[in-house]
């Protein structure tokens, strides 16, 4: 549907992504909004950043890993708790891909690689990279830089839009015809993008050091890159489009050193997300992340030591060792009864052991204490489904897709609930917002024409599906005229 969209805009789809280059002390910025509010409002920004997020959704290898997804948006709103000029709710998620970058597109959605969990060594610098893209969306530079382009070639706004969508949507396609159009943009293009990312640079660093993270972070992030990849054949994709010279590590050194000396503990959180990334997402070796983790675990820091012996008890999950895991992980548990990773991954391994009850107690403990968590409902929900308990099942995820109406994994699993319990028709229509989510419109409109010819008896259901019908054929002419 996409493809019919023209390639234009190669710079400013690159203002969004994670460049990285040289903060500046003083730099000549157009004043926020003063550019983009003749272009986009932020309400239409919304409006395309959510078709855009479908789109994604059906093209790249999105993670839908609630504890990942929970402790990313926890690290991201709390940065975006300190940062100035939100217009819009964030939504930050994962990428399953190991190369190195991070982008942010209208309506305040923030995608990272798995890449990035990898190569940062503690929270700071992961949150480093999520200031440097909340401030691109709060900058709004995207609709400052359709702007640019608008007054530089003729295009109409809808023409630029459907190109950054389709540059996103077709990764493959789309960053190769993006380096094609950046080889032959306008100096004055790519002068645009890169004061777009010096402003980036300085407000991310005024965020992280507001948030309570050590500012440092950046020049330290920089500067792994840099050396890491300065001899390489060929860097990752966001140093081949933004280089990272000397200069730059030493501009965000010199800004980093104007905040106070902070000392910031290891975070445990970070710890665990980065292990469970590299074993569940970085396809490393099993024997040889046994390795590491009990390398690790002979380490000084304990945060770092129990994050060790979680990867070691993911790792041995995955190994069949069901026992061995759970002797490393009952005595996580037994420091940190309510950690949602532990929590997690317990339930998998008293599954695996058949279990169930076990599991369902620990979970149900776990519940009367956080109630309407996602980790622990959608844990819970899989363990009833699998152990025939379905209207209990139907009952927490029902309420999971009404505290989150895009939550993939409660609509995959009520799939299942509905398909077991005979209701068709929901079937049917939990199968069209699945569809939906991932911009499959026509498919979504066949799902609940099935579901209203299975409904029988009941008007008010028909009444629904009908004005259901009628809301996604409205949002598929509304995504077509983009």
């Amino acid at each position: 549907m996409i493809r019919r969209f023209s390639l234009t805009l190669g710079a400013a789809l690159l203002s969004a992504t994670l460049g990285l280059t040289a903060a500046q002390a003083h730099s000549e910025l157009p004043e926020l909004g003063t550019v983009a509010s003749s272009t986009l409002s932020i309400d239409k920004e919304s409006q395309i950043g959510d078709f855009y997020m479908r789109m994604l959704r059906g093209q790249l290898p999105i993670i839908h890993d609630p504890v990942m997804n929970e402790y990313l948006n926890d690290l991201g709103n709390r940065l975006v708790a300190r940062a100035d000029n939100v217009k819009t709710p964030f939504t930050f998620f994962l990428i399953n891909n190991n190369e190195i970058n991070a982008f942010a597109f209208f309506g305040g959605h923030v995608g990272v690689h798995t890449a990035i969990l990898n190569e940062a060594d503690n929270e700071s610098e992961l949150a480093s990279v999520l200031g440097h893209e909340i401030a691109h969306v709060t900058q709004r530079h995207l609709a400052r830089a359709i702007e640019a382009q608008k007054k530089t070639a003729p295009a109409t706004v809808a023409g630029v839009i459907g190109s950054i969508i389709l540059a996103m949507a077709s990764p493959e396609a789309g960053i190769a015809a993006l380096q094609s159009t950046l080889a032959i943009s306008q100096q004055a293009q790519i002068n645009y993008t890169r004061s777009n990312e010096k402003e980036a640079d300085r407000i991310g660093i005024k965020t992280l050091a507001a948030a309570g993270f050590d500012p440092n972070a950046v020049p330290s992030f920089f500067g792994k890159m840099a050396a890491k990849y300065r001899f390489a054949s060929k860097p990752p994709q966001m140093l081949l489009t933004h280089p990272l010279p000397e200069s730059r590590v030493a501009d965000a050194r010199a800004r980093a050193a104007l905040y106070p000396y902070r000392p910031v503990p290891e975070n445990l959180l970070f710890h665990l997300a980065k292990a469970r990334v590299q074993v569940r997402y970085s396809k490393l070796d099993k024997d040889h992340a046994l390795f590491l983790f009990d390398k690790q675990a002979k380490m000084g820091d304990p945060v770092v030591i129990d994050a060790a012996h979680y990867g070691k008890a993911l790792t041995l999950l995955d190994m069949e060792r069901f026992d061995e895991a759970e002797k490393e992980l009952n005595a996580l548990l037994a420091k940190n009864p309510q950690n949602l990773f532990y929590l997690d991954t317990a339930a998998d391994i008293l599954l695996m052991q058949k279990r169930p009850k076990e599991a369902i107690a620990l979970l149900r403990q776990a519940q009367k204490l956080r109630p309407d968590n996602s980790v622990i409902e959608i844990n819970l929900a899989n363990v009833l489904l699998q152990t025939g308990q379905l209207k209990e099942a139907r009952t927490l995820l029902e309420q999971q897709i009404l505290l989150n109406k895009d939550s993939v994994v409660a609509y995959d699993l009520l799939s299942q609930v509905y398909r077991k319990m005979g209701l068709t028709a929901e079937r049917h229509m939990v199968q069209a917002e699945l569809l939906a989510l991932s911009a499959g419109y026509g498919q979504a409109i066949e799902q609940l024409q099935y579901a209203y010819r299975q409904t029988k008896d009941n008007p008010l259901q028909k009444a629904r599906i009908d004005a259901r019908i009628k809301e996604l054929r409205k949002s598929e002419q509304e995504m077509k005229s983009l």
